[in-house]
């Protein structure tokens, strides 16, 4: 009567699945991109509680890639504009471009 009980499943590592931080690349940065990056993060939780380890840390991979590529999409563009401005702003200051 010394029956052990069943020992629980082993539960499967954590894989993030950068939800947010695809949702906000979508909403602040660059659309088209933050779309797939959101379509790559959703697929994480369902290929992990499938047992597709491989394939959720391939999504995960993939997932915040596509939400570096919307941010950096974003960065650049106000970097130049940021460059522009001072770099006007400096040269008004200076007499202008007349001479």
């Amino acid at each position: 009567m010394n029956a052990m009980p069943p020992l629980p499943p082993q539960s499967a590592p954590y894989i993030p699945n950068h939800l947010v931080w695809a949702i906000l690349s979508t909403l602040f940065c660059c659309l088209p991109f933050g779309i797939v990056s959101i379509v790559f993060a959703a697929q994480v939780d369902g290929k992990r509680m499938a047992g597709d380890i491989a394939g959720a840390q391939e999504s995960s991979r993939k997932a915040k890639l596509w939400a570096m590529v919307s941010a950096g999409c974003a960065l650049v563009p106000i970097t130049l504009y940021l460059l522009f401005v001072f770099v006007l702003g400096g040269v008004s200051m200076l007499g202008g471009l007349n001479g």
